[in-house]
């Protein structure tokens, strides 16, 4: 099974939205003025007359602000195609994880603060207070466990530590936040200051829950599984592409109706004995065509390795399709394509897929070995036919046959003389991504030109 067509697809695109970031900034800003009223509007203010009033106020505030965080942190994991549209992957984990560090401080200062007031105005001290809240107030010693969970998570999301652990353990890990949650709602529902005596207050907070939840149910859960059991993938095929890379093949059901543009992924689940559990987002390598679905891997570990093998017949679950390194994006009538080592997998499909007319299409294909250009086949096929440029910039870094930089700005004008005038789209190596943005911003091109997506392979 090759892939070297360019006629047009005959799967639909996914649907857009009319909403803009600045929406979701208003909707969660007014949320977070509505709550800071409510407080006021319980009377709170005139705890401010003492110390031990401001320190357990300031308590209260942040139980109410880190709470609302964390709902907002469920909406980011839900997925939400809405979200995904406007922020795109790198920013929605971009705010995932200061979002999620923010509620983590909130929550923790909390309990300093109030265990804190309550001490002083008690006499009691910190330490005294925090052993009658954890055996007397109810959930307390619940909530307690929710935020050791919370602490938990928030370290393994640090950089130093993620890099130590695989990534099923640390997904596995974020799993407990929903854990986390229910024990704090517990505690907020038993003795937080909006949901004791003000029926407004208590059933705005459960508005609030039942939406968070309804789109993590909708959209992590829900989505998935009515996407998975209409199209029933399978595992046609399994080709070796290059050394240590394969492209897995998947058929299934009514894919001319599966809404997915090239350039976006999916989160795979390949469900065999061993690692139906796992999953993992790989880009599509070919524009989708109603007829089949494309990833290909380089082996890079352990669960790479094991796809290798994958056998012919093997069940599919998925999840998606995610992403904005999309046709969607583009605002001129010439693009450039960018890539480095296994990051030509989404531009692959984008050059098949875009529309465009002779000389309209550029891909800059980097690479250490000509063995390791993927695809170069293909690539050559589909550029001849539809009157693409192909440039393979292949060889190491301070070499005699390739002394400078291939992406500095001379360079990359040298073989683009026009680039200031396309889109350009960028994927492969992060420190590759990073180089090649700062060589545009000295060609000055214009970040609305520039599009790509950290997690788009």
């Amino acid at each position: 099974m090759t892939v070297t067509s360019t006629t047009s697809r005959r799967a639909p695109l996914p649907r857009t939205w009319s909403i803009r970031a600045s929406d979701i900034a208003a909707l969660v800003a007014g949320n977070a003025v509505l709550i800071g009223a409510m407080w006021v509007r319980h009377g709170q203010l005139i705890e401010l007359h003492s110390v031990t009033g401001i320190i357990t106020a300031a308590g209260q505030l942040a139980a109410l602000y880190g709470t609302y965080l964390v709902l907002l942190q469920l909406v980011l994991m839900s997925r939400s195609p809405w979200l995904d549209q406007v922020f795109g992957s790198d920013r929605i984990v971009w705010l995932h994880r200061w979002v999620g560090f923010s509620a983590i401080l909130l929550l923790a200062a909390h309990g300093v603060l109030t265990v804190t007031g309550y001490g002083l105005a008690n006499g009691s001290g910190p330490i005294g207070e925090t052993v009658t809240m954890l055996t007397t107030y109810p959930y307390v010693l619940l909530a307690t466990a929710g935020m050791a969970l919370f602490v938990l998570i928030g370290v393994m999301s640090i950089n130093a530590a993620r890099r130590r652990v695989s990534y099923e353990t640390w997904y596995g890990i974020h799993l407990y936040t929903y854990l986390a949650i229910a024990l704090a709602f517990m505690h907020q529902l038993a003795v937080g200051t909006d949901f004791l005596g003000d029926p407004v207050a208590r059933l705005y907070w459960l508005a609030l829950y039942v939406a968070t939840f309804s789109l993590l149910i909708a959209f992590r859960f829900g989505q998935p599984i009515t996407l998975s059991l209409r199209h029933r993938l399978r595992v046609a095929n399994v080709i070796v592409e290059a050394p240590g890379v394969i492209s897995i093949y998947m058929t299934g059901r009514e894919l001319d109706r599966l809404a997915v543009r090239a350039g976006q992924w999916f989160r795979w689940r390949f469900l065999t004995p061993d690692d139906w559990w796992r999953s993992h987002p790989f880009s599509l390598s070919a524009a989708p065509n109603g007829e089949f679905l494309r990833i290909t891997v380089k082996d890079v570990g352990d669960f790479t390795s094991k796809l290798q093998r994958m056998r012919i017949g093997t069940l599919v679950f998925v999840e998606g399709p995610y992403g904005i390194l999309t046709g969607a994006q583009r605002t001129r009538p010439r693009v450039l394509l960018v890539a480095g080592g296994i990051g030509i997998t989404p531009l692959r499909a984008l050059l098949e897929e875009m529309p465009a007319g002779k000389g309209d299409l550029a891909l800059l294909y980097r690479a250490r070995r000509p063995r390791d250009l993927v695809f170069r086949r293909e690539i050559e096929q589909i550029a001849a036919l539809r009157g693409a440029t192909v440039h393979f910039v292949v060889g190491h870094h301070g070499t005699r046959e390739m002394p400078h930089d291939p992406f500095e700005p001379r360079a990359i004008q040298r073989l683009v003389p026009d680039v200031a005038q396309r889109d350009i789209y960028v994927c492969g190596p992060v420190p590759m991504m990073d180089a090649v943005r700062r060589s545009l911003h000295a060609l000055h091109v214009p970040d609305t030109q520039i599009h790509d997506e950290r997690f788009a392979f």
